[in-house]
């Protein structure tokens, strides 16, 4: 247990630095583990998506299929970020332990409908948090929002996608959802996109690895899968999405991102 903490820490350490020190003038995406990311514009400005950086949900659940198998990388008070969308209400998404840390921290929170109830018990509301819902529009910084439609079943009705626009570029984070190739359509329309980020796990309403392979190869732009390796209930194995997308579709058209890799968009 002592060994593994200070590992932790010591990633903590490497992986503020490295979002820190990137220098100005790009757009970056760094990988948090499961389907977190930070986005930094080239202004340095700082966007969260879906962190989870606790391990609230085992505590939660009370049972080993939700133990977190990745460590922690990040410390909800490290980083002072602008911005943070919780894309719905399940605790691998809105963080009850990290999410009030962040937001005291200065984060504009944007919100699911569904994680009203949870910013209104941890006392969020006099942080003005945002609750959004598909089509809305919202700005946090230079980062312009586009809320989505996704399908994450009638367990997550409210749940929502978001299309990001920084630094004339875009990229569509599906949120959860299962595979949904009527949207394809509509979803070009708002497009192009220069990455497509999707989970792959095929458990809980969510594509798995060949149907997301599928659906990123419909929206013909840079596919980055998520949400596997963090809970040993939860399924997603990046080899067949690799397989699927190598032998289909386009072998230099995809990026599997390990946790607390950085690139640049």
């Amino acid at each position: 247990m002592v060994a593994r903490k200070e590992r932790e820490q010591y990633l903590m350490r490497e992986f503020t630095s490295k979002i820190l020190s990137t220098p100005l003038g790009s757009t970056y995406l760094f990988s948090v583990g499961q389907a977190g990311f930070i986005i930094k514009n080239k202004k340095g400005q700082l966007l969260g998506i879906d962190l989870y950086l606790s391990d609230c949900v085992e505590r939660i659940e009370g049972n080993r299929g939700f133990k977190r198998m990745l460590p922690k990388i990040l410390e909800a008070d490290e980083l002072k970020l602008n911005g943070v969308i919780a894309t719905h209400f399940h605790r691998d998404h809105y963080d009850i332990d990290s999410i009030p840390v962040l937001v005291a921290n200065g984060a504009q929170l944007f919100a699911a409908c569904d994680c009203k109830d949870d910013a209104k018990s941890q006392n969020l509301l006099k942080y003005n948090p945002i609750f959004v819902s598909p089509g809305d529009r919202c700005e946090c910084g230079d980062f312009q929002l586009l809320f989505t439609e996704c399908d994450h079943g009638s367990g997550a009705p409210f749940a929502v996608g978001v299309i990001i626009i920084v630094d004339g570029k875009k990229i569509y984070i599906t949120g959860d959802t299962c595979l949904r190739l009527d949207r394809v359509d509509d979803l070009k329309q708002a497009g192009p996109f220069d990455a497509v980020i999707g989970p792959i796990n095929g458990a809980f309403g969510n594509m798995n690895e060949k149907e997301f392979a599928l659906f990123a190869n419909e929206l013909k732009c840079l596919a980055i899968p998520c949400h596997y390796g963090m809970f040993p209930s939860h399924g997603g194995n990046p080899g067949i999405f690799y397989d699927e997308m190598c032998s289909k579709y386009s072998s230099d058209r995809f990026c599997i991102m390990a946790q607390g890799e950085m690139m640049i968009l």
